[in-house]
């Protein structure tokens, strides 16, 4: 009975498509053989194989002169060592003792492993030195600055900035993503132009952060920012003033303490100072000071601090010792201010050159008198100009920019570099070999 149901429900024509189906499968699978897999990449081949380059054509790089290819006879008015401390010996030996203790690396970022007890000591000598409330410490001086503007800033908020302010400082606003407004170099009157047409557009307002970021000497100029007239704008209409004092700090005021000692502004008044410890410290990193509150948001939020590798033991111990000489002989900081002055009026004296920079500022930038020439020619003939006067025993450094890349790409330059160690004897030198350089391998 059950096979009748079954025979009734299954029709002839299913049963006819099934057994065909068995033997198409049967066929196929016994039709099937299996082939020999070919090796591409034979040794042979992998041998004649010729990739494409990357780039098209080659590119001529002109590679800076390093240090250490720069003989003891030549006069070094290329590095920005201001106060001649990278070679003391209490520094060098201080920093090899560190070397045995601590090897060389800190294995890891300032929160993870990274930290250890020089770090903590360096920030609070720092503190101590700033008369701040605290400082936290970078291994990376172009990432201090960069870093700190981000942590703060965020897309939605405003950013009035000078628009020589140097490359790191720039990188800064762009990770920020902020909207920014540069006012013309050193030019309050522009920076109120732009303040008020701000608020009239109601782009100042309480809901909205708004942030002013000057250098007390400009990297790109020598120019010292006016920073009362900075501070009085700043309070007027409610932004947060950002201070990059790396070409300051240690360098001018009756302790080294920067421009807001120098003019006797008060560091309340500053919300965030920033320093670096590549140009008087004898070592690298670089740090950022200011109340508390301020500071300790930077341990979370500062890329650089976060990500990065914290500071070499060695080299933050370099940074202790340096401290040390600065606030036990701060004559030096004078000595180095009184050179700054007489390298300054005589660059005033060039034939065939024009110069910027304050007085005080230990960074001059040359220039050529002939501003028909494009730039690209210019940064040329001033190559050959340094390459000159490093064969006649003076090493100078053509300022490097990022021409496409740069806001407001300054002229080409050279930059020299002030020491407490000059002389009256060496600023001649510089000054006569500068015009010979010029009528020797000079633009005609």
């Amino acid at each position: 009975m059950i096979l009748m149901d079954i025979y009734d429900t299954v029709s002839w024509w299913t049963l006819v498509i099934a057994v065909q189906v068995v033997i198409g499968s049967v066929y196929f699978l016994w039709q099937k053989k299996p082939k020999e897999i070919e090796d591409k990449l034979t040794k042979q081949k992998l041998m004649e194989w010729k990739p494409l380059p990357l780039v098209e054509r080659t590119f001529e790089v002109e590679e800076p002169i390093l240090i250490d290819d720069i003989g003891e006879n030549v006069l070094n008015v290329g590095t920005t060592s201001f106060l001649c401390l990278d070679k003391v010996p209490s520094i060098v030996e201080s920093s090899i003792k560190s070397l045995h203790k601590y090897g060389v690396g800190s294995c890891g970022p300032r929160g993870f492993y990274g930290t250890i007890d020089v770090h903590l000591e360096l920030e609070e000598r720092l503190a101590k030195f700033m008369q701040v409330e605290e400082t936290c410490v970078y291994s990376y001086g172009f990432s201090t600055v960069a870093s700190a503007i981000s942590a703060y800033a965020k897309k939605g908020d405003i950013i009035f900035a000078d628009e020589k302010v140097w490359f790191a400082i720039q990188k800064g606003i762009d990770a920020a993503r902020s909207t920014v407004r540069y006012f013309k170099h050193n030019d309050m009157n522009d920076l109120e132009r732009l303040l008020n047409e701000a608020a009239a557009k109601k782009e100042l307002n309480p809901k909205r952060r708004a942030f002013l970021i000057a250098e007390a000497i400009y990297f790109n100029s020598g120019k010292m920012c006016p920073l009362r007239k900075l501070v009085e704008l700043a309070r007027r209409f409610k932004l947060r003033i950002m201070l990059d004092e790396s070409l300051t700090i240690g360098v001018i005021g009756k302790h080294g303490r920067g421009l807001t000692e120098h003019l006797n502004v008060p560091r309340d008044e500053i919300d965030l100072i920033i320093g670096s410890l590549e140009h008087s410290f004898a070592t690298v990193g670089g740090f950022c000071a200011g109340t508390h509150f301020i500071v300790e948001h930077q341990r979370l939020s500062g890329l650089g601090y976060c990500f990065s590798a914290s500071q070499p033991p060695m080299l933050t111990q370099a940074a202790i010792s340096a401290l040390d000489i600065i606030e036990e002989n701060p004559a030096i900081i004078s000595e180095l201010d009184e050179n700054s002055k007489k390298l300054n009026k005589a660059l005033a004296n060039l034939k065939h050159y024009t110069f910027s920079g304050d007085e005080l500022s230990p960074v001059k930038h040359i220039y050529l008198k002939n501003t028909e020439l494009p730039d690209r020619l210019k940064h040329s003939h001033l190559r050959n100009i340094t390459n000159y006067c490093l064969e006649n025993g003076v090493a100078m450094a053509v300022a490097a920019y990022l021409r496409d890349t740069e806001v407001n790409c300054p002229e080409p330059s050279i930059r020299l570099a002030s020491s407490r160690k000059l002389n009256d004897a060496n600023i001649a030198q510089i000054c006569t070999l500068l015009d010979e350089a010029y009528e020797k391998v000079g633009p005609k």
